[in-house]
Formats: C-alpha cells, sequence, structure tokens
C-alpha cells in the first residue's frame, strides 16, 4: 500500500485547483482469455481527461496503480511516464485553463476483488470479470482523479473477446468492430463507475410508471443459472422503485438499472448507478429461510435508495459517507417494511444491524456518525457499524423526533437542490430545518457528532396496592443525549406477556420520569425503547429481568420480544449476566422463537457466548448444551420447515460428541434420515464442516464432497474444510498460504482464514500468536488494503483468550506507534474484542462458584 494513499488535504487541494468536463475510458479486455506469458496479466487501458484549471497553480496529479505506463501527453505535449508516474500518481504541470491528458497504461487483473477482477469458473473454464471500486479503486483500471467530489460525465469504449457480453453505468451497444460503445453518464463520481463483461446469463424486464420506463436487466455467472430466481429480484425492484418514486418526488435519472451477481466480491453489494453490483451468494443454490429472502432484498433496496443518496447527490469527502450509507441502511428496512412482502423488517434492523453497531460503538475506534476521515486508509474502514447501522438507527430517531413528513420533505428538496453535486452535513441539516421546524444543529450536535452508545435503565416505584408512583429512565453514557423513546409495560395474562400501557417521552439527563404511566397497575416486564424508536442499549430492573428468566418467549409482540433477546445479549458481551445464564434462556425460549430471521441470530449470539465470554472450565459442559439443545429442537420441528433447518445447521455447528458425529455422517450417508430433512449439497457442507475439525473426515473425503460439487462454491467449502483439520501440519500450510503467499484468491484468502481459525482448536494454534504479531506490519505493507484487512482481523489469536495474549497485544502496540494507523486500529479493536472476553468470563466464573 506505500504511496497509494490519498489524503483529505490533498483531495481538497486539488478540487480547488480544477473541474472536470468528462473522461473518455478505452479498455482492452480480451487478454483475460486463454494463456498469459506475462508475470502479472494485463489489459490495456486508455484515459481522456478533459478539466479545466479553476484556480491558482499550475501542477497536480492523476490517480493511477499500474505496471506500467505508455505514454502521457498534456494538450499534445508529451511527458516521460519514467519521469512523472511513481506507480500510483502520475504528475503533471504545464497547466492550461483548458487541459486535455490522455494515459495510456498496462493495468492489472486483479484476484483481491479490486479494481478489475477476474475470475475463472472452475465448473466450465468461462472466464468473468467486474470492477469494483469503492473507495478509490478506479485508479486500478483507468487514470483518473480518485476523489467523489470530482464528478464528471463518462463515455467508456470496450473490446472484450469473441462471444462476451459488456455492461456499464450506461446503455452500450457492440458496433461493426465489435467495440462496446456505452452512451454518456450523468455526472458522477469515480468510485461509482462500473464495466462488467463475460459470458453472463442475463435476464430483462422494465419497469414503466407514466412515461417513465426503466429497463432492468439482472445476470450471474452460465454455471448458477439454474439457480438464479431472477423473477423475485424484479419484483423487489419494482416495488422499490414504486416506493421511492411515490416519496422522493425525483424520477431515477441514470436510464437503465441492471443488477450483476458476481464471483469472489468483498461487499455486500455497489451501487454503481445504472450497474449495480451484488455478491452472488445471494443466488441461493439450495432451501434457505425467508430471513435469507428478506436480507437480499434489504440489499437491494438499500442499493436503490443509493442512486439518489450517494449518486445523484454525493458527499464532498469520506467525512459524510454517512450522507449516503446511513440513508440507504435506514430505506433499505423502511423500504421493505412498507412496499415488499417482508413487513417485519424492523424486526430484523433491531435484532441483528443495530447489534452490528453496538458492538462498533463499544471498540475504542468508536468515531462520531460523521467521522473525521483523514485519507483513504481512514476511509476503507469507516464502512463500520456506526457508518451504516447506527445512522440508520439515528435516522429513525430522526424520523420520531421531526416526523416522517418532514423527513420525507427534506429528502424531496435536497434531491432537487443538490443533483449532480456534492455536499456536506450542513446542506442537509438547513434542509431538515426548513422541513421540520426543529433546532437540527443541536439534534445534530448530539448525534452525529458524538460517539458511543447510551444505556437507559427504568427505576420504579410502587403505592402500597402495588400501582406506579413514579417511573423513571435513568441514563448512562459519555455522551447524554436527547431520546425520543416509548416505555411499555406488559404483564402475563393467560399466559401471554402482553403490553398493556405505553407513553412516549423525550428523555433527557440522568433521569427523566414518564410521569403518563403514573398510577398504571404493577407490570411483570418494563421494556424501555419499547417499538424500538431510538438509539441504545436496554436494561432492567431486577424484577423485569427475572420476568424474562422465566418467560421471555411468552412475549408475544415480535420487536418487543428481539428487543428483549437483544438486550439479554448487550448484557451479557457486557459482562452483566453470565454467559451460562444468557444459554440457559435460549435453551428454553429459542424452540419457540417464531422469527426465523432473529432465531438465527440468537444461534450465532449462543455460539458466541460459550465460545467467546463462558468460563473456560465451563466451556465444554456449555457446549454439550448446546448441542444436545440443538438436537432436541431438531427432532421436534416441524418437518420441512425453515425452522428445522436452522435448527439442523445449529446442531451440526455445535456438535461435539461421538453421537453427534455418528449423526451427522448417517445423514450424510444416508443411513440416517430426519422426517422431512432435505440434506441438499449446502446443507451437506454444513453437516461435513464439523466432521472436518474434530478429525472424523480426512482430505480424501472432503474432496469426494467436492466431486459432488465441483463448483466455485464448492471450492470454497473444500478450501475452508481442509484448512480447518486438527493437524499441525494443515496449520503451517494454511499460515503459509495466506501469510507468506499471495496466490490465493480474496474468497480463498477468507475460506482459508475461516478453516484455520477453530474454537475446538486453540492449543494447536497458539504457536501462531507470536508469529502474528511479527507478520502484519510486513503483511500491510505489501498487500492490498482489502487482503491486509481480512488478514489481520482474521488471525488475530482471540482464540487464545488469556492475560498473556492481551499483554502481546498491548507490548506490540506500544513498541509499533508509528505503524500505519489503520492497521493499529484493527489491532486495537482485536485488543478490545479480547478485553471484553475476558471480563465476561470473569463473570461467568463467579456464576459458577
Amino acid at each position: 500500500m506505500p504511496g497509494e494513499n490519498l489524503s483529505r488535504d490533498e483531495a481538497h487541494e486539488r478540487a480547488a485547483l480544477l473541474s472536470v468536463d468528462g473522461y473518455e475510458v478505452v479498455l482492452g479486455l480480451r487478454s483475460a482469455v486463454g494463456d498469459s506469458d506475462e508475470p502479472v496479466r494485463t489489459f490495456g487501458s486508455r484515459t481522456t481527461i478533459r478539466f479545466r484549471r479553476t484556480g491558482e497553480g499550475t501542477s497536480t496529479f492523476v490517480d493511477l496503480i499500474a505496471p506500467s505506463v505508455t505514454s502521457v501527453t498534456l494538450n499534445g505535449r508529451d511527458l516521460d511516464p519514467a519521469v512523472v508516474f511513481d506507480g500510483s500518481r502520475i504528475a503533471v504541470d504545464g497547466l492550461a485553463d483548458e487541459n486535455v491528458l490522455v494515459v495510456d497504461a498496462r493495468c492489472a487483473y486483479s484476484r483481491t476483488g479490486e479494481g478489475m477482477h477476474r475470475f475463472v469458473d472452475p465448473e466450465d473454464g468461462e472466464v468473468y470479470l467486474y470492477t469494483q471500486y469503492e473507495p478509490a479503486d478506479a485508479r486500478r483500471v483507468y487514470a483518473n482523479f480518485e476523489q467523489p467530489d470530482l464528478k464528471a460525465p463518462y463515455r467508456f469504449s470496450v473490446t472484450a473477446p469473441e462471444g462476451w457480453t459488456v455492461w456499464s453505468n450506461g446503455a452500450g451497444e457492440q458496433d461493426a468492430d465489435g467495440v462496446w460503445r456505452f452512451a454518456e453518464t450523468a455526472p458522477i463520481s469515480t468510485y461509482i463507475t462500473c464495466v462488467v463483461a463475460g459470458p453472463y446469463h442475463y435476464v430483462t424486464d422494465s419497469y414503466t410508471r407514466g412515461e417513465l420506463e426503466i429497463p432492468l436487466g439482472a445476470m450471474c455467472r452460465k454455471s448458477l443459472a439454474k439457480h438464479f430466481d431472477a423473477d423475485d429480484v424484479f419484483l423487489i425492484t419494482k416495488q422499490g422503485f414504486d416506493f421511492f418514486h411515490d416519496n422522493f418526488d425525483y424520477p431515477y435519472p441514470f436510464g437503465k438499472y441492471d443488477q450483476a451477481f458476481v464471483p469472489e466480491y468483498n461487499l455486500g453489494a455497489m451501487e454503481n448507478p445504472g450497474m449495480v453490483t451484488f455478491r452472488e451468494e445471494y443466488i441461493y443454490r439450495g432451501k434457505v429461510t425467508q430471513a435469507a429472502y428478506e436480507s437480499r432484498a434489504n440489499v437491494i433496496l438499500h442499493e436503490m435508495a443509493h442512486m439518489w443518496f450517494g449518486d445523484l447527490v454525493t458527499m464532498v469527502w469520506w467525512d459524510d459517507l454517512w450522507l449516503k450509507e446511513s440513508f440507504a441502511d435506514f430505506m433499505g428496512s423502511f423500504v421493505n417494511a412498507e412496499a415488499t412482502r417482508f413487513t417485519n423488517s424492523w424486526v430484523t434492523f433491531a435484532n441483528n444491524r443495530k447489534s452490528w453497531a453496538y458492538r462498533a460503538d463499544q471498540l475504542p475506534s468508536t468515531h462520531p456518525i460523521t467521522a473525521d476521515i483523514r485519507d483513504l486508509e481512514d476511509a476503507k474502514l469507516n464502512f463500520d457499524g456506526i457508518t451504516y447501522a447506527k445512522g440508520a438507527s439515528v435516522l429513525k430517531q430522526l424520523v420520531a423526533y421531526a416526523g416522517r413528513d418532514a423527513f420525507l420533505e427534506g429528502a424531496r428538496r435536497y434531491f432537487k437542490r443538490h443533483a449532480y453535486g456534492n455536499t456536506r452535513l450542513a446542506d442537509l441539516l438547513t434542509i431538515l430545518e426548513e422541513t421540520s421546524g426543529r433546532d437540527m444543529k443541536a439534534w445534530a450536535k448530539s448525534w452525529l457528532q458524538t460517539s458511543g452508545v447510551n444505556a437507559l435503565t427504568p427505576a420504579v416505584t410502587y403505592d402500597a396496592e402495588g400501582r406506579i408512583t413514579e417511573l423513571a429512565v435513568l441514563q448512562e453514557g459519555d455522551e447524554l443525549r436527547p431520546h425520543r423513546a416509548a416505555v411499555g409495560l406488559y404483564r402475563l395474562t393467560g399466559g401471554e406477556l402482553v403490553r398493556y400501557a405505553r407513553a412516549e417521552a423525550d428523555i433527557t439527563g440522568t433521569r427523566t420520569v414518564v410521569t403518563e404511566l403514573a398510577g398504571e397497575e404493577k407490570p411483570d416486564l418494563v421494556l424501555v425503547n419499547d417499538d424500538d424508536l431510538t438509539y441504545c442499549k436496554i436494561r432492567f430492573d431486577a424484577d423485569s429481568l427475572a420476568t424474562l428468566r422465566a418467560h421471555l418467549g411468552d412475549i408475544t409482540d415480535p420487536l418487543a420480544r428481539a428487543l428483549c433477546w437483544s438486550a439479554l445479549w448487550n448484557l451479557t458481551r457486557d459482562g452483566l449476566m453470565p454467559a451460562r445464564d444468557f444459554v440457559s434462556v435460549v435453551l428454553a425460549f429459542a424452540g419457540r422463537e417464531t422469527d426465523i430471521g432473529v432465531l438465527q441470530m440468537v444461534h450465532a449470539w449462543t455460539r458466541s457466548a460459550v465460545t467467546l465470554y463462558a468460563a473456560p472450565e465451563w466451556r465444554e459442559e456449555g457446549g454439550r448444551l448446546l448441542a444436545e439443545g440443538g438436537l432436541r429442537e431438531l427432532r421436534v420441528a416441524e418437518p420441512g420447515s425453515e425452522h428445522q433447518l436452522t435448527w439442523a445447521r445449529f446442531f451440526a455447528a455445535t456438535a461435539a460428541a461421538d453421537a453427534d458425529f455418528q449423526l451427522l455422517e448417517g445423514l450424510l450417508d444416508g443411513t440416517a434420515k430426519i422426517d422431512g430433512l432435505d440434506v441438499d449439497q449446502e446443507l451437506r457442507w454444513a453437516l461435513l464442516s464439523p466432521l472436518a475439525a474434530h478429525g472424523r473426515a480426512d482430505e480424501t473425503r472432503i474432496g469426494e464432497e467436492l466431486t459432488r460439487d465441483d463448483t466455485a462454491t464448492g471450492k470454497r467449502h473444500q478450501t475452508r474444510l481442509l484448512a480447518s483439520r486438527p493437524s499441525a501440519a494443515v496449520k503451517a500450510q494454511a499460515w503459509a498460504q495466506v501469510v507468506e503467499s499471495d496466490v490465493l484468491s480474496n474468497a480463498l484468502v477468507e475460506a482459508t482464514i475461516a478453516g484455520f481459525t477453530q474454537p475446538s482448536q486453540r492449543a494447536l494454534i497458539a504457536p501462531y500468536a507470536e508469529k502474528y504479531f511479527a507478520s502484519i506490519e510486513r503483511l500491510w505493507a505489501e498487500r492490498s488494503i482489502q487482503i491486509g484487512m481480512d488478514v489481520v482481523r482474521g488471525l488475530f489469536p482471540g482464540l487464545q483468550d488469556d492475560e498473556g495474549t492481551l499483554a502481546a497485544t498491548d507490548a506490540w502496540l506500544s513498541a509499533h506507534a508509528s505503524a500505519a494507523p489503520a492497521l493499529r486500529r484493527l489491532v486495537l479493536e482485536a485488543r478490545d474484542d479480547l478485553a471484553r472476553a475476558l471480563r465476561a468470563q470473569a463473570c461467568d466464573a463467579r456464576a459458577g462458584r
């Protein structure tokens, strides 16, 4: 990564110097197929940039990361590439008022999901290409000014192998010479330009609304076509367009709308206007739950929201990344709930997305939603739970604070006022003040410009007859904020825990009395932040906590139940509830959870509780209880139901005894059967995984499974399972493949790391803790930022959960004070997770005495 960073100051200086009139980009991609004798396979890239000097100065630089540059011409004057190109920048001087820069280069195909990614399908040998740029990898494909506030129109031309189709942001067609030429785009930022090329399976449809017609397309690899449910993708797409056109009063501005599901994708999706890209895992090869379809719908709608929030109106710099990501994350759930069949999407948001936010907001790297982004490395790391999920939570709070109508009217004015431009926080606040009549600056100061999460706890007193005399909400946190929150009172009635009273209040300061609830009968449960209006950690009074331990499954409202599950999990993570107590609640009530997405989240939390937060001496017992509980629920689940599938996966993930393994082996070879359970290929890999990790499936057996599923997905599973085997030689090989070599693609790096780090193999991988700290600074310097992040996060020795590892982490941080700030941030975050685990283990150990 040396020399590839770009600072905010540099970007601001360049934006003050020039404006860009347009790009013409010509790519030669025929080199993607066939043999290559190049050390690094490359493609031709010729870029013409027309730009004007608008400020003082006669020199600037253009961004380009490429193995070689053939020629550079400025206003007809040749510049020597050996002099002006340093591997990541081209220096240009002698600028005129109007300038034409032409750069000819050989750019490298990517194996890391950054730039022009090249993938060879192991199933049929076909080659597929796609680009991924955010925040700053367009410079790996063509020369440009790589910053979001230098918007410009683009014209792409692409030559590709015979038989291929090429797509870009604008509509395209192939001319008589075989060149794909694309319509000029509206002014957009570099990071959302896009090219997709290959023998993709392509399905078309259209969306019509009055005189507006939007051509729709959806694509995937040919070998996935038999699994591609494009009709459902188009259904959600059309429902999204209906909602946004009803509420935004600004027609979709980018012509066509293609959606490509691509292999080895690092992200969930990317909002390239007219050419949205998604990870192909959203095409389901086997049976999945409705939660998976809801998740896909959420992502489709999230990316569609970006067409307005992010593409039409874009932040000036990555400080205001939230101006697009928080809004898109909020809109994903908002539109899902109001326009699609996933009407309970706010339950998923409360249980899943906010969990991500709570974790991120308690790390030492927590930051305000409007962050201080000094450079591109900072930007890359800030695509996090704060920018997305906390930001979305705060927008939900804003809707409660300012009103839905004022919020949507603010959006409408924002688009019209700043179309095709760039904005900062103040631009949005000005408009929201106009539409709501509220002081948005004070709201923003509390919610957008400070960090951390508050805890809200009820404090209740009663009279002699058991009626509430006072109910107060206590607020804790480094920064006390105004919360618009609801407080619900619940009581047991006929075996059900139901709400009988509710009041909304503005929670301010350390203590707020909710006067409306005085005089109500004594509740069995007081739920602060009922209906999930604000962003906070929910705490309970002693009586309410006792009720949940005995009756959580009796709560009839799915959102209230999800909030309680989440609150108990936060108590466990905070070392306030023993992990074994959380496990006990799960074993008692998870079988009654009707919301499949909540159940899957609870399963993940429960496994983490035993792996990370249980006292070491209780781990084996806790794991046994989970496996027994999982098998019990699997056997009683409705045959063929998504709950049965979910419990099957949970049982496989927790299996630890010989009898468990024998059942898994029987389900795989057909000698055992559970009525209604369809053991399809994806489930087969899930059942085989624990067998590999516990030494009951060797390389030959894993290879046999790959023979059954010789696909890209099968290869990733095989790679993970091979690395998971309990052998010192296996671990040494996996470590070398990831740390000492850069041959593996991004997807196989991820799979290898997942296999390497097995909770049941703590002793086996203990020697790698020292090697980790000796390797990471070199690795960070040599690898791309995406691979660097994956390795530094994935191989941190968090399973060596003792004070020695904590001390080793502190020693590295002390000795590497001048290491790259982004690298230090990753290590600090991992250290915090480890310290939290040790505190939670101490809490659990006390409960066992």
